[in-house]
């Protein structure tokens, strides 16, 4: 009974797997074969035509080719043999992919696709400050179209797809590139020109100052650029405060490039993050006008509260050193101006020789203020409130005398009050 029973099973196993007598699919006398070795000859013949195919995706002047086995397919062609009756005469249905198409298509498309170019400047920190550029609009290839002309052409006849871009035009004009590039501030002080080391100081702090761009909400550190005051950086001896006195110190100068650097930036309307005051007052500026820079404890330091970039250029010619701001006009119009508001007797003291004496010098109190208009309305803001030390005058109390005693051998007499 056993021996039966796997006949049986046999047999109707073998009736299952094989292909109906007679039957035919794309041509080919499958009829009688085991299905699996059947389904084998008809998918040769179909992978043999894919072989013959290719699909051409054309951008511009490039081409992408892809052939077999890039490209695929799916058939029916086991359910047609499992189905088949005898002697039926089938097609399979056949229907072709590009494996990969989703990250094929969106990689064509990144490299072929232009990005726009927006109108710009060119900053410079010499000759013309700014060199104008018109940009160009950009291209972006359609990716949702480039995917449905894929799909389309592997349906139809493998026809070249072409790739289609949408034009993405500039979102700026040149004229706002000009209004972000305007000349907000120029600010420059004076000095002796025939001081060379107060001179080369001068010039150096400036030019690394030069060319400096402050991008939005960014601040610039004058410590920072310019960089230790020595020797080994070619700074050189001149005239510092030092302990309420003038005397000889290397850097000499560099506090008139930041303080001329302080006033161009404020009446740009930046922002004032860090300034000190010297301790004696200048003469490059008038009261509450100046910022002093010391080693790296005493820093100017300037913020840019505008939403694009501000540039600055220094220049120094002669006996003088300019700071040029540059960057988005928005009408606001700025001023300043200072106001004494106390003195500081200088105090008193006599030395025994005429070489110590001293003429010394009031000290004073000041308020520094900025006047902005905007939109027609002005209103003036107090800055800053300082205090200037006196030097004190020494005196030569026998100078007097001394000056009498001198013009009675010269045969006149002087009154001395």
């Amino acid at each position: 009974m056993l021996a039966v029973l796997a006949g049986i099973i046999f047999c109707l196993c073998g009736f299952t797997l094989t292909v109906a007598k007679g039957v035919e699919v794309n041509g080919i006398a499958v009829g009688g074969m085991a299905r699996s070795e059947a389904a084998l000859l008809v998918r040769k013949e179909i992978e043999n035509e894919l072989k013959e195919k290719t699909l051409e995706v054309r951008a511009g002047s490039k081409v992408y080719t892809f052939t077999y086995p890039e490209i695929y397919y799916k058939d029916n062609v086991y359910s047609l043999l499992k189905n088949a009756k005898k002697d039926d005469k089938l097609t399979a249905e056949v229907s072709y992919y590009l494996c990969g198409l989703n990250s094929i298509a969106p990689h064509i498309c990144r490299n072929e696709s232009i990005s726009v170019v927006e109108p710009y400047a060119k900053f410079s920190s010499f000759s013309t400050p700014f060199t104008y550029f018109e940009g160009s609009d950009g291209k972006c290839a359609d990716e949702k179209k480039l995917v449905e002309d894929i799909k389309n052409s592997l349906k139809g006849g493998f026809e070249p797809v072409t790739v289609r871009f949408n034009r993405v035009k500039r979102q700026k004009t040149m004229s706002e590139v000009k209004k972000s590039t305007r000349l907000l501030s120029t600010f420059t002080t004076y000095f002796d020109g025939s001081n060379m080391n107060r001179t080369s100081n001068i010039r150096l702090a400036a030019g690394k100052l030069n060319g400096t761009v402050l991008e939005s909400g960014k601040t610039l550190s004058f410590n920072d650029i310019v960089g230790a005051r020595v020797k080994e950086r070619g700074f050189l001896p001149a005239k510092i405060i030092e302990k309420g006195e003038f005397v000889e110190g290397v850097g000499g100068g560099v506090c008139q490039v930041s303080t001329t650097l302080y006033n161009a930036a404020l009446l740009s309307g930046l922002k004032i993050e860090e300034y000190h005051p010297h301790s004696l007052a200048v003469s490059y500026v008038p009261p509450s006008r100046d910022a002093m820079v010391s080693g790296t404890y005493f820093d100017l330091k300037i913020s840019n509260p505008y939403a694009t970039p501000v540039y600055v250029r220094a220049k120094t010619a002669g006996g003088s050193v300019t700071f040029s701001i540059y960057g988005y006009d928005d009408g606001t119009v700025y001023s300043l101006s200072s106001e004494v508001t106390g003195a500081i007797p200088a105090p008193e003291e006599n030395c025994d020789s005429p070489e110590k004496a001293k003429a010394g010098k009031d000290g004073l109190t000041s308020e520094g203020y900025l006047t902005v208009t905007r939109d027609g309305y002005t209103k003036s803001v107090l800055l800053r409130k300082d205090k200037y030390s006196p030097i004190t005058r020494v005196i030569y109390p026998n100078a007097a005398a001394e000056e009498g005693e001198e013009d009675e051998k010269n045969g006149t007499i002087n009154f001395v009050n």
